[in-house]
């Protein structure tokens, strides 16, 4: 066991007598020593009820033999970060959450961890370690929340952002705004539909590091309780049988992870988050991965925020289970699983309840999977939309470019009805390292939608977007406009001509003024201090995952 290094041989008397302090008893001392590493924090809705969680696992550590050692990691909530320089952060706590697993890791020798997270980068963060370290790991996500009910209708945090929309233009009263904002978020969880907390839950999952049915157990279910005992129980068994990380989390498992994905419709920043993560475990995999996959998976869960479903939903459904039974022609069915099965085994049983939310292959909701991958003039290297959320009308456009350096000047312009039909917004200078931190832009988005702008005015930015966000939106720019990509040379009234059918994204001059005015381009001059200036000096582009050198 890696834990000898601090409990084995007469050298060791000291680092015995310290672990005496923490009440480890000799008889412990022959347990395998196991990480319990929990996310939990009072300011994060999907995070509140993880102690429980924690609870559960050091209870089924216990009774298999081991000896759990808890330890806490950071957790961003994007919803509340979201619209001010707060969602700057988000981004690069993935990589302080990895490093921060990493070092307390390596520091105390421990044998085996479980991973306790839910939200949008949290999780991301836990999964890159498990990548990096490669030690026997299991995850336990913590859960969606359940939808709220608003005057007799689901609704959940996404209708609130858009809400807003509606309340500025006069079409809410403010005191129903009032009253949606009391019940839209009922309790503890990951917020209610596919965004990206519920999308990366679900990817852990297929990619067969959570036990069947984690990612769509609800927070507040007794269910979701018993997992977290069995991962308890579960890692010693890993540990037992020498199974380390990698030797699930393979490519072909990662291919899994994506087909599930597109399947369900998840957010687009699942194209950064499988990227960095398959990179900890030495695992390629290109951004047109995406798009090759979608062309030929086909999306059958119609999910908000562009569907009419919530999670719980999908886990009266089936889960995760029953849409990987749905897909099996097209997955990688010998891929080990932490409950020590192939996936074969696990979806051998399992029965489809209700095929309107999971539907068959030969019914599904589009014939092709959410997500999309635009090149063209604009977008050398890539950029990612979610075609399931846009309207038909808006699959190909052609519009004047309306300009913005920031977010918030957007937001403003787009609250104040100076944006019109027929408008291309464009938000630069907000990618990992324009901004820094690639800040998500459900605010615009959500306001776009909230006054009826959804299927009239596209959005296309360098940025990235919530998993909440719906409608024509195009983000991950790459080259970004902090390098000098084409994006920050787009003028005030230039033509953008989008076809995601065809998958292009192009700015309409010519060449040569493309060329001329990308040498006259200048960067911008900024006094960027702290964990941000180090983000911005060692983050790889969005086509590779926005990862840090």
């Amino acid at each position: 066991m890696r834990s000898n290094l601090i409990k084995d041989g007469l050298e060791r008397a000291p680092h015995r007598s310290l672990l005496k302090a923490c009440g480890v008893t000799r008889k412990d001392m022959t347990k395998p020593f196991i990480a319990v590493v929990n996310s939990w924090t009072e300011i994060v809705p999907g995070h509140i009820h993880l102690r429980e969680l924690s609870d559960a696992v050091k209870k089924g550590i216990r009774k298999s033999g081991g000896m759990p050692f808890e330890f806490s990691t950071i957790a961003v909530c994007d919803g509340l970060a979201i619209g001010h320089k707060g969602m700057k952060y988000s981004l690069p706590s993935r990589d302080v959450i990895a490093n921060s697993i990493e070092i307390m890791i390596e520091a105390h020798a421990l044998d085996g961890m479980v991973l306790i997270a839910a939200c949008d980068e949290v999780v991301p963060g836990h999964l890159m370690a498990a990548g990096r370290l490669d030690i026997p790991t299991i995850v336990v996500t913590g859960g969606p929340m359940f939808p709220g009910n608003f005057q007799g209708d689901r609704v959940d945090i996404i209708s609130v952002f858009e809400a807003v929309g509606k309340a500025s233009g006069g079409e809410m009263r403010e005191d129903e705004l009032r009253e949606l904002e009391e019940c839209a978020c009922p309790g503890a969880g990951s917020c209610a539909g596919m965004f990206s907390a519920n999308t990366l839950a679900c990817g852990t999952e297929a990619l067969g590091l959570s036990l069947p049915g984690c990612a769509t157990s609800h927070a507040a279910s007794e269910r979701k309780v018993h997992l977290a005992e069995m991962s308890g129980r579960q890692v010693v068994n890993l540990i037992k049988n020498d199974i380390n990380a990698r030797k699930i989390m393979t490519k072909k498992a990662f291919l899994n992870w994506i087909r599930v994905s597109l399947s369900i419709g998840g957010s687009t920043n699942d194209t950064l988050e499988v990227l960095a993560i398959a990179r900890e475990a030495g695992i390629d995999i290109p951004l047109e991965t995406f798009d090759e996959l979608s062309r030929d998976t086909p999306h059958l869960c119609d999910m908000r925020p562009g569907g009419k479903y919530f999670m719980i939903d999908m886990e009266n459904a089936g889960g995760v289970p029953a849409v990987m039974k749905q897909l099996q022609t097209l997955l990688n069915l010998n891929c080990l699983t932490v409950n020590g099965k192939r996936v074969v085994d696990n979806i051998f049983d399992v029965s489809v309840s209700n095929e309107d939310v999971i539907r068959p292959l030969a019914n599904p909701v589009h014939k092709e999977g959410g997500i999309a991958i635009l090149k063209g003039s604009l977008a050398p290297d890539g950029a990612v939309v979610k075609q399931i959320a846009v309207a038909d009308v808006m699959l190909k456009v052609r519009g004047p470019a309306r300009v913005f350096e920031c977010e918030e000047d957007a937001y403003e312009a787009i609250t104040s009805d100076k944006i019109k039909e027929g408008d291309v917004v464009v938000i630069r200078y907000e990618g990992p390292r324009g901004g820094p931190g690639m800040r998500e832009m459900l605010a615009p988005t959500a306001a776009i939608c909230g006054r009826g702008l959804s299927d009239s005015v596209a959005l296309i930015t360098d940025g990235r977007f919530s998993g909440g966000t719906r409608g024509p939106c195009i983000g991950h720019i790459v080259p970004e406009a902090a390098v000098g990509g084409p994006i920050a040379v787009v003028c005030e009234g230039d033509y953008i001509s989008i076809d995601i059918p065809n998958r292009k994204l192009n700015l309409d001059i010519s060449r040569d003024e493309l060329e001329t005015r990308i040498k006259k381009w200048q960067p911008r001059e900024r006094d960027i201090k702290g964990c941000l200036s180090w983000y911005e000096q060692g983050c790889l582009d969005a086509s590779h995952g926005a990862a840090m050198r």
